[in-house]
């Protein structure tokens, strides 16, 4: 029982992100072997107020053309595939680490890609020469709390008050690669760092532990960021 209800959660949960109402929802098509069992169709009625679901195709044939118009996408020289726009998202927030060890997202959870976002930090102390940017991903306020993906040195911040601006942007592309840099403007430096794995490293077990976890620890993130203002 636990196996189906972790399967209802998975959908409660998608429509939520989706920021979907299940009664704005036309049809429930059932994909997959598993869509045959009895029990997976009672709770899917129930959770959809007794819609009928449908069942007018075959749920192996529709996992096995899914896996032949990917192939095909995925393919170079092969005519007349669907065309048909794959979307991804990033499984957890980006972002990096800035003072009190506070974390500030540039990438929330969710957000489709490929996709590329700017942010601005600044220095802490009067004629900085230096900043460490460190790469989070994650859902704590705490940076520490989060998942550290790399981090790189961006020197010859020429000297300047502190609160002399700098410059980081996020990119994921399509291939789920992250590319994080940083500038400073009035000189133009700028140094980078390509992080080619980040959304391999975890398995969905592991990201769902996080999720959850951050869940567990919103009180006290809420108030760890207050204290950090």
């Amino acid at each position: 029982m636990d196996l189906f209800n972790e399967c209802m959660e998975i959908l409660g949960n998608c429509l939520t992100v989706s920021k979907i109402d299940k009664d704005s929802i036309d049809d429930v098509v059932l994909v997959g072997g598993s869509s045959r069992i009895p029990k997976v169709q009672k709770l899917l009625r129930d959770f959809f107020k007794g819609k009928d679901l449908c069942k007018s195709i075959n749920p192996d044939e529709a996992v096995a053309f899914g896996a032949a118009v990917q192939a095909a996408l995925l393919s170079d020289g092969i005519k007349n595939a669907p065309n048909l726009v794959l979307i991804d998202v990033t499984p957890l927030s980006l972002g990096f680490g800035i003072q009190h060890d506070c974390m500030k997202v540039v990438i929330p959870r969710n957000t489709t890609i490929p996709v590329k976002r700017k942010s601005r930090c600044a220095t802490i102390t009067d004629n900085q020469p230096s900043a460490l940017i460190e790469v989070y991903e994650g859902e704590r306020t705490r940076a520490s709390d989060n998942n550290l993906l790399g981090y790189f040195q961006l020197s010859g911040i020429p000297p300047a008050p502190c609160g002399h601006p700098i410059y980081v942007h996020f990119s994921v592309d399509e291939n789920g690669i992250l590319t994080v840099s940083a500038k400073e403007l009035s000189t133009g430096i700028m140094n980078e760092i390509i992080i080619t794995n980040y959304k391999e490293r975890l398995s969905a077990a592991e990201i769902k532990e996080l999720i959850q976890e951050a869940e567990n620890y919103r009180a006290e993130d809420e108030k760890f960021q207050q204290m950090a203002k």
